[in-house]
């Protein structure tokens, strides 16, 4: 079985459902997949009426479509917010740049049921080739492998990661004590780029992959993961911005990025049926695999 992780809130859905969705149609192994998704719900904080953990009806319906195309996968939604509030509550990176959400993958390692290997995900990626080629890489005697950060490699050093794809080793996470490094870090020290940065530092031994497994800014006939984060354009200005896929009109106006079109039409006409219907929307007859 491919152990995948997404941590968010409720306003990752969408992002959830396209990512798994470019996962399920783009590969060609009949493995089953188990889908984990930590979520916490810290919306009764002062300041944080945002952050609602995803609904248990979205997990059911993200289910549902997964066993659609094999009836072995699943979705498994994990309730952390006991063990964030423990660790994390008020800490300095708890407001970074980015949700809390993105803390909750450093706390993979406290929680017994997760399998050995894991491979974690931010929500704005689509698989462009078969997870296979990513997931089966050799990771025994690393903690984990990943590709160069595209702007972090030339602003903060050459093998600065980005910490949106990670093929993780839990067994030797917890051996080398990654994760509670990096967690002690968060807890006692302001980093620009939170987990990210923690992860990092807190490394003993890593695998640089090449950059189609994480490609944060083209996407080649190679490339296996694009990953839609925050990227520098030079015209009519040098500016940045921040698009999504499942913002399919902008994303394909900008991009013109045909080769995932298959996939955005099945997460428009899923996410459609969800909010028209609810988990009664989604009919397997009607999911349209390729």
């Amino acid at each position: 079985m491919k152990n995948i992780l997404f941590c968010g809130d409720k306003k990752v859905f969408d992002g959830i459902l396209s990512c798994m969705l470019s996962i399920l149609m783009r590969t060609e192994s009949r493995e089953p997949f188990c889908f984990y998704i930590f979520t916490m719900d810290i919306c009764v904080r002062q300041g944080m009426s945002q952050y609602m953990s995803i609904d248990r009806s979205q997990a059911e319906y993200l289910g549902q479509i997964a066993q659609s195309y094999h009836p072995e996968n699943r979705v498994e939604r994990v309730d952390v917010t006991k063990l964030y509030e423990r660790e994390f509550k008020g800490c300095p990176n708890e407001n970074a740049y980015c949700s809390p959400y993105t803390l909750l993958r450093l706390l993979a390692d406290l929680l017994p049921c997760m399998p050995d290997k894991l491979l974690y995900l931010d929500v704005d990626i689509l698989f462009r080739r078969d997870i296979s080629l990513l997931y089966d890489i050799d990771v025994e005697d690393y903690e984990y492998a990943a590709a160069r950060d595209h702007y972090g490699k030339y602003l903060v050093n050459p093998n600065y990661i980005n910490a949106g794809v990670l093929l993780l080793n839990m067994r030797k996470i917890r051996e080398t004590g990654l994760f509670e490094k990096a967690r002690e870090l968060i807890r006692h020290r302001k980093l620009v780029f939170a987990d990210q940065s923690a992860i990092y530092r807190s490394t003993f031994r890593k695998k640089i992959l090449p950059q189609r497994f994480n490609d944060q800014k083209f996407l080649h006939k190679h490339t296996v993961v694009r990953h839609f984060s925050r990227r520098l354009f030079y015209l009519p200005y040098p500016h940045t911005e921040n698009i999504k896929q499942w913002q399919v009109g902008r994303m394909l106006s900008v991009f013109h990025y045909i080769c995932f079109e298959d996939i955005l039409q099945e997460y428009i006409f899923l996410k459609k049926a969800y909010e028209r219907f609810g988990t009664g929307g989604f009919n397997e007859g009607d999911c349209r695999k390729s």
